[in-house]
Protein backbone atom coordinates (compact mmCIF):
# COMPACT_ATOMS: atom_id res chain seq x y z
CA UNK A 1 0.00 0.00 0.00
CA UNK A 2 2.95 2.36 0.77
CA UNK A 3 4.50 1.23 -2.36
CA UNK A 4 1.59 2.06 -4.57
CA UNK A 5 0.94 5.64 -2.96
CA UNK A 6 4.56 6.39 -3.54
CA UNK A 7 4.53 5.33 -7.09
CA UNK A 8 1.19 7.63 -7.11
CA UNK A 9 3.30 10.69 -5.69
CA UNK A 10 5.99 10.54 -8.18
CA UNK A 11 3.34 10.11 -11.31
CA UNK A 12 1.72 13.39 -9.73
CA UNK A 13 5.70 14.81 -9.29
CA UNK A 14 6.77 14.17 -12.91
CA UNK A 15 3.90 15.37 -14.07
CA UNK A 16 4.59 18.75 -12.22
CA UNK A 17 8.02 18.58 -13.53
CA UNK A 18 7.09 18.50 -16.89
CA UNK A 19 4.64 20.96 -16.69
CA UNK A 20 6.78 23.68 -14.90
CA UNK A 21 9.10 23.10 -17.06
CA UNK A 22 7.16 23.91 -20.07
CA UNK A 23 5.79 27.00 -18.26
CA UNK A 24 9.57 28.25 -17.50
CA UNK A 25 9.78 28.76 -21.67
CA UNK A 26 8.13 31.89 -21.06
CA UNK A 27 8.83 34.81 -18.74
CA UNK A 28 5.22 35.12 -18.12
CA UNK A 29 4.84 32.11 -16.81
CA UNK A 30 7.97 31.39 -15.10
CA UNK A 31 7.52 32.34 -11.56
CA UNK A 32 4.24 29.94 -11.49
CA UNK A 33 6.14 27.35 -13.19
CA UNK A 34 9.03 27.41 -10.90
CA UNK A 35 6.53 27.07 -7.94
CA UNK A 36 4.58 24.07 -9.45
CA UNK A 37 8.50 22.07 -9.80
CA UNK A 38 9.07 23.39 -6.70
CA UNK A 39 6.08 21.28 -5.27
CA UNK A 40 6.54 18.48 -7.20
CA UNK A 41 9.95 18.22 -5.65
CA UNK A 42 8.29 18.33 -2.27
CA UNK A 43 6.01 15.80 -3.33
CA UNK A 44 8.58 13.55 -4.18
CA UNK A 45 10.92 13.54 -1.23
CA UNK A 46 8.31 13.17 1.16
CA UNK A 47 6.79 10.35 -0.74
CA UNK A 48 10.46 8.53 -1.02
CA UNK A 49 11.74 9.15 2.52
CA UNK A 50 7.98 8.35 3.94
CA UNK A 51 8.06 4.82 2.05
CA UNK A 52 11.50 3.95 3.01
CA UNK A 53 10.48 4.34 6.61
CA UNK A 54 11.50 7.68 7.65
CA UNK A 55 9.37 9.07 10.13
CA UNK A 56 7.82 12.71 9.78
CA UNK A 57 9.46 14.18 12.48
CA UNK A 58 12.76 13.66 10.34
CA UNK A 59 10.72 15.03 7.22
CA UNK A 60 9.52 18.00 9.04
CA UNK A 61 13.06 18.78 10.31
CA UNK A 62 14.85 18.73 7.51
CA UNK A 63 12.32 20.51 5.62
CA UNK A 64 12.63 23.42 8.06
CA UNK A 65 16.41 23.32 7.60
CA UNK A 66 16.06 23.01 3.71
CA UNK A 67 13.80 26.10 3.93
CA UNK A 68 16.06 28.03 6.21
CA UNK A 69 19.09 27.47 4.38
CA UNK A 70 16.67 28.86 0.75
CA UNK A 71 15.84 31.82 2.36
CA UNK A 72 18.91 32.77 3.54
CA UNK A 73 20.17 32.28 0.08
CA UNK A 74 17.32 34.38 -1.66
CA UNK A 75 17.34 37.04 0.87
CA UNK A 76 21.48 37.75 1.04
CA UNK A 77 22.87 36.67 -2.25
CA UNK A 78 23.04 39.81 -4.53
CA UNK A 79 21.84 39.43 -7.85
CA UNK A 80 25.55 40.01 -9.28
CA UNK A 81 26.01 36.88 -7.41
CA UNK A 82 23.56 35.07 -8.69
CA UNK A 83 25.90 32.84 -11.51
CA UNK A 84 28.36 31.74 -8.14
CA UNK A 85 25.20 30.56 -6.70
CA UNK A 86 24.05 28.71 -9.57
CA UNK A 87 27.36 27.40 -10.00
CA UNK A 88 27.58 25.52 -6.51
CA UNK A 89 24.15 24.73 -6.61
CA UNK A 90 25.15 22.86 -9.92
CA UNK A 91 28.49 21.52 -7.46
CA UNK A 92 25.81 20.37 -4.64
CA UNK A 93 23.72 18.23 -6.93
CA UNK A 94 26.60 16.68 -8.62
CA UNK A 95 28.20 15.87 -4.96
CA UNK A 96 24.22 14.63 -3.57
CA UNK A 97 24.37 12.37 -6.36
CA UNK A 98 28.07 11.24 -6.19
CA UNK A 99 26.96 10.64 -2.32
CA UNK A 100 23.80 8.66 -3.09
CA UNK A 101 25.55 6.32 -5.82
CA UNK A 102 28.63 5.48 -2.93
CA UNK A 103 26.10 4.88 -0.12
CA UNK A 104 24.51 2.13 -2.37
CA UNK A 105 27.28 0.14 -1.93
CA UNK A 106 26.73 0.14 1.58
CA UNK A 107 23.05 -0.50 1.60
CA UNK A 108 23.39 -3.50 -0.82
CA UNK A 109 25.53 -7.15 0.13
CA UNK A 110 28.12 -7.42 -2.66
CA UNK A 111 26.47 -10.36 -4.29
CA UNK A 112 23.56 -7.85 -5.06
CA UNK A 113 24.63 -5.83 -6.73
CA UNK A 114 24.77 -6.95 -10.95
CA UNK A 115 27.10 -5.48 -13.49
CA UNK A 116 23.86 -2.59 -14.38
CA UNK A 117 23.89 -1.62 -11.08
CA UNK A 118 27.78 -1.30 -10.76
CA UNK A 119 28.19 0.63 -14.20
CA UNK A 120 25.10 3.15 -12.64
CA UNK A 121 26.95 3.55 -9.21
CA UNK A 122 30.22 4.21 -11.36
CA UNK A 123 28.34 6.72 -13.55
CA UNK A 124 27.14 8.78 -10.97
CA UNK A 125 30.29 8.96 -8.96
CA UNK A 126 32.13 10.09 -12.43
CA UNK A 127 29.66 12.50 -13.40
CA UNK A 128 28.43 13.71 -9.91
CA UNK A 129 32.64 14.02 -8.88
CA UNK A 130 33.51 15.88 -12.20
CA UNK A 131 30.30 18.33 -11.86
CA UNK A 132 31.27 18.94 -8.15
CA UNK A 133 34.89 19.98 -8.38
CA UNK A 134 33.73 21.88 -11.90
CA UNK A 135 31.57 23.77 -10.64
CA UNK A 136 33.79 25.12 -7.98
CA UNK A 137 36.17 26.19 -10.20
CA UNK A 138 33.38 28.13 -11.92
CA UNK A 139 32.23 29.64 -8.94
CA UNK A 140 35.90 30.61 -8.42
CA UNK A 141 36.13 32.32 -11.72
CA UNK A 142 32.73 33.73 -11.66
CA UNK A 143 33.58 35.28 -7.99
CA UNK A 144 36.88 36.32 -9.62
CA UNK A 145 38.83 34.32 -6.74
CA UNK A 146 40.28 32.38 -9.40
CA UNK A 147 41.42 34.31 -12.69
CA UNK A 148 38.88 34.09 -15.27
CA UNK A 149 41.07 33.59 -18.61
CA UNK A 150 41.88 30.31 -19.60
CA UNK A 151 44.89 28.54 -18.16
CA UNK A 152 46.15 26.11 -20.30
CA UNK A 153 50.15 24.57 -20.53
CA UNK A 154 52.00 22.42 -22.49
CA UNK A 155 50.49 18.78 -22.53
CA UNK A 156 47.16 19.39 -21.05
CA UNK A 157 45.53 17.47 -24.01
CA UNK A 158 47.47 14.86 -23.06
CA UNK A 159 46.86 14.43 -19.37
CA UNK A 160 43.04 14.77 -19.91
CA UNK A 161 43.67 11.46 -22.11
CA UNK A 162 45.71 9.85 -19.74
CA UNK A 163 42.76 10.71 -17.37
CA UNK A 164 39.83 9.65 -19.52
CA UNK A 165 42.03 6.12 -19.98
CA UNK A 166 42.72 5.78 -16.13
CA UNK A 167 38.65 5.94 -15.47
CA UNK A 168 37.86 3.73 -17.89
CA UNK A 169 39.94 0.97 -17.02
CA UNK A 170 38.84 1.99 -13.11
CA UNK A 171 35.65 1.60 -14.02
CA UNK A 172 35.74 -1.45 -15.56
CA UNK A 173 37.86 -3.14 -13.00
CA UNK A 174 35.34 -1.65 -9.97
CA UNK A 175 32.41 -2.94 -12.36
CA UNK A 176 33.84 -6.59 -12.02
CA UNK A 177 33.88 -6.40 -8.31
CA UNK A 178 31.84 -3.58 -6.98
CA UNK A 179 33.16 -3.56 -3.41
CA UNK A 180 32.54 -0.61 -1.08
CA UNK A 181 36.29 -1.34 -0.51
CA UNK A 182 37.49 -1.45 -3.59
CA UNK A 183 40.53 0.30 -4.18
CA UNK A 184 39.49 0.96 -7.66
CA UNK A 185 36.76 2.70 -6.63
CA UNK A 186 38.65 5.02 -4.46
CA UNK A 187 40.88 5.48 -7.84
CA UNK A 188 37.61 6.58 -9.95
CA UNK A 189 36.59 9.13 -7.13
CA UNK A 190 40.08 10.62 -7.14
CA UNK A 191 40.41 10.92 -11.18
CA UNK A 192 36.87 11.86 -11.32
CA UNK A 193 37.35 14.82 -8.83
CA UNK A 194 40.40 15.92 -10.77
CA UNK A 195 38.97 15.70 -14.02
CA UNK A 196 36.33 18.01 -12.60
CA UNK A 197 39.20 20.53 -12.00
CA UNK A 198 41.05 19.61 -15.48
CA UNK A 199 37.51 20.51 -17.90
CA UNK A 200 36.99 23.45 -16.53
CA UNK A 201 40.61 25.71 -16.02
CA UNK A 202 41.33 26.04 -19.76
CA UNK A 203 37.94 27.55 -20.42
CA UNK A 204 37.82 31.58 -19.90
CA UNK A 205 35.85 33.86 -18.53
CA UNK A 206 33.62 34.63 -21.78
CA UNK A 207 32.56 30.92 -22.07
CA UNK A 208 31.16 30.48 -18.43
CA UNK A 209 27.43 30.75 -19.12
CA UNK A 210 27.74 27.68 -21.41
CA UNK A 211 29.82 26.07 -18.65
CA UNK A 212 27.05 26.64 -16.19
CA UNK A 213 24.15 25.68 -18.52
CA UNK A 214 26.72 22.55 -19.10
CA UNK A 215 27.40 21.64 -15.29
CA UNK A 216 23.89 22.25 -14.75
CA UNK A 217 22.81 19.14 -17.40
CA UNK A 218 25.43 17.15 -15.67
CA UNK A 219 24.12 17.46 -12.38
CA UNK A 220 21.14 16.04 -14.08
CA UNK A 221 22.60 13.16 -15.84
CA UNK A 222 25.05 12.31 -12.40
CA UNK A 223 20.91 12.28 -10.54
CA UNK A 224 19.30 10.15 -13.28
CA UNK A 225 22.67 7.68 -12.79
CA UNK A 226 21.58 7.53 -9.17
CA UNK A 227 18.53 6.88 -9.83
CA UNK A 228 18.73 4.04 -11.48
CA UNK A 229 21.33 2.89 -8.86
CA UNK A 230 19.13 3.31 -5.93
CA UNK A 231 16.00 2.25 -8.58
CA UNK A 232 13.86 5.18 -7.79
CA UNK A 233 11.87 6.26 -10.49
CA UNK A 234 10.89 9.76 -10.06
CA UNK A 235 14.52 10.58 -9.43
CA UNK A 236 15.21 9.38 -13.20
CA UNK A 237 12.46 11.40 -14.40
CA UNK A 238 13.71 14.47 -12.39
CA UNK A 239 17.45 13.92 -13.83
CA UNK A 240 16.58 13.23 -17.37
CA UNK A 241 14.80 16.43 -17.95
CA UNK A 242 17.12 18.24 -16.24
CA UNK A 243 19.94 16.49 -18.10
CA UNK A 244 17.72 16.73 -21.25
CA UNK A 245 17.19 20.45 -21.15
CA UNK A 246 20.83 21.58 -19.69
CA UNK A 247 21.92 19.97 -22.96
CA UNK A 248 19.39 21.69 -25.41
CA UNK A 249 20.19 25.52 -23.31
CA UNK A 250 23.71 24.60 -23.58
CA UNK A 251 23.45 23.57 -28.08
CA UNK A 252 21.19 26.77 -27.79
CA UNK A 253 24.01 28.91 -26.46
CA UNK A 254 26.67 28.02 -28.21
CA UNK A 255 24.77 28.77 -31.51
CA UNK A 256 24.30 31.82 -30.48
CA UNK A 257 27.85 32.48 -29.78
CA UNK A 258 28.46 30.56 -33.30
CA UNK A 259 31.13 28.04 -31.43
CA UNK A 260 31.00 24.16 -30.82
CA UNK A 261 30.70 22.68 -27.77
CA UNK A 262 33.63 21.01 -28.50
CA UNK A 263 35.76 24.39 -29.47
CA UNK A 264 34.23 25.98 -25.66
CA UNK A 265 35.42 22.95 -23.84
CA UNK A 266 39.13 21.91 -25.66
CA UNK A 267 39.78 25.80 -27.20
CA UNK A 268 41.64 27.35 -24.55
CA UNK A 269 39.49 30.45 -25.19
CA UNK A 270 41.06 33.93 -24.88
CA UNK A 271 44.93 32.19 -24.41
CA UNK A 272 46.62 31.89 -27.67
CA UNK A 273 44.75 35.05 -29.44
CA UNK A 274 44.55 38.52 -28.08
CA UNK A 275 43.22 40.40 -31.19
CA UNK A 276 44.40 43.95 -33.10
CA UNK A 277 45.96 46.47 -30.18
CA UNK A 278 42.84 49.41 -30.27
CA UNK A 279 43.75 52.96 -30.55
CA UNK A 280 41.22 55.93 -30.77
CA UNK A 281 40.18 59.35 -29.18
CA UNK A 282 37.47 58.52 -26.69
CA UNK A 283 34.65 61.09 -26.46
CA UNK A 284 33.09 61.13 -22.49
CA UNK A 285 29.51 63.25 -22.25
CA UNK A 286 28.01 64.54 -19.39
CA UNK A 287 24.82 63.91 -17.56
CA UNK A 288 23.60 67.46 -18.82
CA UNK A 289 24.70 66.65 -22.47
CA UNK A 290 23.24 63.39 -22.19
CA UNK A 291 19.98 64.41 -21.25
CA UNK A 292 19.85 66.58 -24.36
CA UNK A 293 20.10 63.89 -26.77
CA UNK A 294 17.52 61.43 -25.09
CA UNK A 295 15.14 64.52 -24.16
CA UNK A 296 15.33 64.49 -28.34
CA UNK A 297 15.10 60.89 -29.10
CA UNK A 298 12.15 58.94 -30.71
CA UNK A 299 13.54 55.54 -30.63
CA UNK A 300 15.80 54.28 -27.59
CA UNK A 301 17.33 50.69 -27.49
CA UNK A 302 19.02 50.02 -23.53
CA UNK A 303 21.64 46.66 -23.93
CA UNK A 304 22.30 45.70 -20.51
CA UNK A 305 25.79 43.40 -19.33
CA UNK A 306 27.04 42.40 -16.43
CA UNK A 307 27.61 45.66 -15.39
CA UNK A 308 24.33 46.42 -14.47
CA UNK A 309 23.91 43.63 -12.29
CA UNK A 310 27.18 44.74 -10.47
CA UNK A 311 25.38 48.70 -10.10
CA UNK A 312 22.26 47.36 -9.37
CA UNK A 313 20.79 49.70 -12.43
CA UNK A 314 17.96 47.42 -13.36
CA UNK A 315 15.47 49.37 -11.57
CA UNK A 316 16.76 52.88 -12.56
CA UNK A 317 16.50 52.05 -15.72
CA UNK A 318 13.38 51.03 -16.49
CA UNK A 319 12.17 54.04 -14.64
CA UNK A 320 14.69 56.35 -17.30
CA UNK A 321 12.55 53.65 -20.12
CA UNK A 322 8.99 54.78 -18.29
CA UNK A 323 10.10 58.38 -18.88
CA UNK A 324 11.43 58.54 -22.36
CA UNK A 325 7.70 56.54 -23.08
CA UNK A 326 6.01 59.36 -21.49
CA UNK A 327 8.05 61.54 -23.77
CA UNK A 328 7.14 59.87 -26.98
CA UNK A 329 9.62 57.27 -27.31
CA UNK A 330 9.65 54.48 -28.59
CA UNK A 331 11.72 52.00 -25.80
CA UNK A 332 13.48 48.31 -25.90
CA UNK A 333 15.81 46.48 -24.24
CA UNK A 334 18.16 44.01 -26.57
CA UNK A 335 18.87 40.67 -24.70
CA UNK A 336 21.92 38.82 -26.11
CA UNK A 337 21.94 35.17 -25.13
CA UNK A 338 24.98 35.05 -23.42
CA UNK A 339 24.97 38.53 -21.64
CA UNK A 340 25.90 38.24 -17.91
CA UNK A 341 27.50 35.46 -16.68
CA UNK A 342 24.65 32.59 -16.64
CA UNK A 343 21.78 31.99 -18.91
CA UNK A 344 19.03 34.44 -18.99
CA UNK A 345 20.86 36.73 -16.19
CA UNK A 346 19.89 39.81 -18.15
CA UNK A 347 16.12 38.77 -18.39
CA UNK A 348 16.11 37.46 -14.54
CA UNK A 349 17.58 41.02 -13.85
CA UNK A 350 14.85 43.19 -15.73
CA UNK A 351 11.63 40.99 -15.02
CA UNK A 352 12.88 41.33 -11.19
CA UNK A 353 12.30 45.40 -11.69
CA UNK A 354 9.16 44.52 -13.75
CA UNK A 355 10.40 45.58 -17.19
CA UNK A 356 7.30 44.52 -19.98
CA UNK A 357 8.60 41.45 -21.16
CA UNK A 358 6.98 42.79 -24.85
CA UNK A 359 9.77 44.87 -24.82
CA UNK A 360 12.08 42.17 -24.43
CA UNK A 361 13.80 41.88 -28.32
CA UNK A 362 16.40 39.68 -28.85
CA UNK A 363 19.47 39.81 -30.83
CA UNK A 364 18.26 38.75 -34.34
CA UNK A 365 15.13 40.76 -34.25
CA UNK A 366 16.86 44.49 -32.77
CA UNK A 367 20.37 43.76 -35.11
CA UNK A 368 17.85 44.19 -38.55
CA UNK A 369 16.72 47.71 -37.23
CA UNK A 370 19.14 48.70 -35.12
CA UNK A 371 20.49 51.75 -37.65
CA UNK A 372 16.63 52.82 -37.09
CA UNK A 373 17.74 53.53 -33.15
CA UNK A 374 18.56 56.96 -32.39
CA UNK A 375 20.26 56.63 -28.90
CA UNK A 376 21.95 52.53 -28.15
CA UNK A 377 22.13 52.82 -23.91
CA UNK A 378 24.84 50.09 -23.57
CA UNK A 379 25.22 49.27 -19.60
CA UNK A 380 28.03 47.72 -18.35
CA UNK A 381 27.74 45.27 -21.63
CA UNK A 382 31.04 44.74 -23.73
CA UNK A 383 31.96 41.37 -25.16
CA UNK A 384 28.01 41.06 -27.20
CA UNK A 385 28.31 44.34 -28.55
CA UNK A 386 32.34 44.22 -29.54
CA UNK A 387 32.70 45.24 -33.64
CA UNK A 388 35.67 42.60 -33.29
CA UNK A 389 34.11 39.73 -33.64
CA UNK A 390 32.73 40.78 -36.98
CA UNK A 391 36.08 42.68 -37.86
CA UNK A 392 39.06 41.41 -36.45
CA UNK A 393 39.98 37.65 -37.41
CA UNK A 394 42.76 37.58 -35.17
CA UNK A 395 40.15 38.11 -31.87
CA UNK A 396 39.11 35.33 -29.55
CA UNK A 397 35.82 36.47 -30.31
CA UNK A 398 35.67 36.39 -33.98
CA UNK A 399 32.43 34.95 -35.76
CA UNK A 400 30.25 35.23 -32.53
CA UNK A 401 26.98 36.71 -33.14
CA UNK A 402 26.85 40.30 -31.17
CA UNK A 403 24.70 43.35 -30.89
CA UNK A 404 25.26 45.61 -33.75
CA UNK A 405 25.32 48.79 -31.54
CA UNK A 406 27.75 50.68 -33.71
CA UNK A 407 25.40 50.46 -36.26
CA UNK A 408 22.86 53.12 -34.15
CA UNK A 409 23.05 56.52 -34.54
CA UNK A 410 24.05 57.66 -31.50
CA UNK A 411 25.55 55.23 -29.08
CA UNK A 412 26.00 55.59 -25.07
CA UNK A 413 28.24 53.60 -23.03
CA UNK A 414 27.87 53.46 -19.28
CA UNK A 415 31.31 51.66 -17.58
CA UNK A 416 33.11 52.61 -14.61
CA UNK A 417 36.38 53.13 -16.71
CA UNK A 418 38.12 51.78 -20.14
CA UNK A 419 38.69 47.87 -18.74
CA UNK A 420 37.71 45.31 -21.11
CA UNK A 421 34.84 42.45 -20.05
CA UNK A 422 35.16 39.36 -18.50
CA UNK A 423 36.82 37.77 -21.34
CA UNK A 424 40.03 40.55 -21.63
CA UNK A 425 38.99 41.53 -24.89
CA UNK A 426 39.53 45.48 -25.74
CA UNK A 427 36.65 47.01 -27.74
CA UNK A 428 37.01 49.53 -30.81
CA UNK A 429 32.96 50.34 -29.68
CA UNK A 430 34.24 52.97 -27.05
CA UNK A 431 36.75 54.85 -29.64
CA UNK A 432 33.46 54.93 -32.16
CA UNK A 433 33.06 58.57 -33.78
CA UNK A 434 28.89 58.01 -32.26
CA UNK A 435 29.91 56.21 -29.13
CA UNK A 436 30.00 58.50 -25.99
CA UNK A 437 31.19 57.66 -22.84
CA UNK A 438 29.53 57.99 -19.76
CA UNK A 439 31.66 57.41 -16.94
CA UNK A 440 30.85 56.09 -13.73
CA UNK A 441 28.51 53.80 -11.96
CA UNK A 442 25.65 53.27 -13.72
CA UNK A 443 22.97 53.82 -11.31
CA UNK A 444 24.06 56.85 -10.58
CA UNK A 445 24.81 57.86 -13.81
CA UNK A 446 20.89 56.94 -14.85
CA UNK A 447 19.60 58.78 -12.19
CA UNK A 448 21.02 61.88 -12.67
CA UNK A 449 19.79 61.95 -16.36
CA UNK A 450 16.36 61.14 -14.82
CA UNK A 451 16.63 64.00 -12.55
CA UNK A 452 17.43 66.15 -15.64
CA UNK A 453 14.02 65.30 -17.07
CA UNK A 454 12.13 66.27 -13.61
CA UNK A 455 13.81 69.32 -13.76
Amino acid sequence: MIDLAANFAYILSAGLFIYGLKMLGSPATARKGNMLSSIGMLIAVVAALASDGTTFEFIIGGMIIGAAIGLLAARLVAMTSMPEMVALFNGSGGGASLLVGWATLYLSPDSSIGGFTAFTIALAILIGGLTSTGSLIAYGKLSEKLNSAAFVFSGQRFLNSLLLLAIIVCTYLFCMDPSPDSIYLYGLLGLALLLGVMAVIPIGGADMPVVISLLNSYSGIAACAAGFAINNNILIVAGSLVGASGIILTNIMCKAMNRSLANVLFSGFGAAKSGKAVEGEVNPVSVEDAYYILEAASNVCFVPGYGMAVAQAQHVVKELGQILEANGCEVSYAIHPVAGRMPGHMNVLLAEADVPYEQLVEMDDINPRIENVDVAIVIGANDVVNPSAREDEDSPIYGMPIINVDQARTVFVLKRSMASGFSGVDNPLFFGENTRMLFGDAKESISGVISEFGS
